[in-house]
């Protein structure tokens, strides 16, 4: 069991609000501001090389704890500033001609469908949604229907933006491996709040931020890549670290995820994602992923008994994101009233996941995304605050 009270000892956010926007940025945790601040103070007291230097040790470790995390190699594992450049270098390092077909889920994230698009208009590309089950789920034997010898990627995003809907991103990674194609995996959503192995997984890549369910700092990201596949990708911007200069009129790309680096780089920063990945490992994912079940079952719970509010979330087991609309209310106000009482919430729009929005029919829904330092209580005060909303 995950002891809440030391975790919250740990989280000096707690003492100015309740957090419920987890799924947008999570509070770090005391021992990732020790990490980050300590290391600014060392580059105004020595410099920023000379400061690198001396975490040179600690940096070269944020590339284990990130592989500890996912079940991977250090070698497998880039360091960006954000998951939507590791998303970015991954997808635009794949060639693409005329025909090839790109297979994705209906509730894909704007930032990877609008590359898809952005293919389809320089290559030619067709993109393919993979349809639904009866669970509002992607129905992995359609998927593997689709499949023929044009089916150059899948891409998937494991827990999309709103809805609480999870994947079976492991299903597709077995059907990837069946028929050879790769597959990119998003988990921006999934780690942090839940166990993530990319060998049980079955992907080809995968893609995260720290910000959001691992509570480390903004400005953070990483990418995996396997590999078996890495050889055969060519980084879509190169610099002398990714690829350093070896003749006059030849580079050699490194061996190891980090040709998708550049060499300059946030080290303050670096250095708060590794201790937030450890912290969470320390904790363990598993009870992690049990705690926030169990408050995000508690907020659907108390939430759907209240006349004028409803849910949108899908899936059998959703993830602790809940999504949701009331009666006679913009989401931004509600956001707003919220926020004023000390209530951290966000929303969704419906350009964020626009074919799940016009296949349901979304509004902007407002969303909230309880974490594991979160308490009982707090989920109640929310649902008090939206009760009033419907009086």
């Amino acid at each position: 069991m995950i002891d809440l009270f030391a975790v919250r000892a740990d989280t000096p956010g707690v003492e100015h609000g309740i957090h419920l926007n987890n799924a947008g940025a999570a509070l770090m945790p005391r021992p990732v501001l020790d990490a980050m601040t300590g290391h600014l103070r060392r580059e105004a007291e020595i410099g920023g090389y000379e400061a690198a230097g001396e975490a040179q040790q600690a940096l070269d470790g944020v590339y284990a704890s990130v592989a500890n995390l996912l079940g991977a190699r250090p070698e497998e594992i880039a360091l960006t500033e954000n998951a939507t450049v590791a998303w970015q270098m991954a997808f635009y390092s794949f060639t693409f001609k005329p025909g090839d077909r790109i297979l994705t889920a209906r509730a894909e994230y704007a930032a990877n469908y609008v590359a898809f698009l952005h293919a389809a208009k320089t290559h030619g590309v067709t993109i393919d949604v993979v349809p639904n089950d009866h669970n509002g789920v992607l129905d992995p034997e359609a998927l593997e229907s689709m499949i023929d010898d044009r089916v150059r990627l899948i891409a998937l995003t494991w827990v999309p933006t709103n809805g609480g809907l999870i994947n079976p991103a492991a299903e597709v990674g077995d059907i990837a491996r069946r028929h050879g194609v790769p597959y990119l995996l998003d988990a921006c959503q999934a780690v942090g709040q839940m166990p993530v192995n990319v060998q049980q997984l079955g992907c080809d890549m995968l893609t995260a931020p720290g910000r959001k369910f691992l509570r480390g700092p903004r400005g953070t990201g990483f990418l995996y890549v396997r590999q078996s596949l890495l050889e055969h990708l060519h980084p879509p911007v190169i610099d002398h670290f990714a690829a350093p200069w070896v003749e006059p009129d030849r580079y050699e790309l490194r061996a190891d995820a980090r040709r998708f680096e550049t060499w300059e780089n946030n080290y303050a920063a670096r250095l708060g994602l590794g201790v937030a990945i450890d912290y969470a490992l320390s904790l363990g994912l598993e009870q992690i992923e049990a705690r926030c079940q169990s408050l995000g079952t508690l907020l659907r719970a108390e939430l759907s008994r209240l006349p004028g509010v409803h849910l949108y979330d899908l899936g059998p087991t959703p993830a602790a994101i809940i999504s949701l609309s009331i009666d006679g209310h913009e989401a931004e106000t509600v956001r707003n009233i919220l926020a004023e009482a000390g209530i951290h919430v966000s929303i969704s729009k419906a350009s964020s996941t626009l074919l799940d929005a016009r296949a349901r029919a979304l509004p902007t829904l407002i969303r909230a995304s309880p974490h594991y330092y979160n308490t009982e209580e707090e989920i109640l005060a929310l649902v008090e605050r939206c009760r009033r909303l419907t009086i």
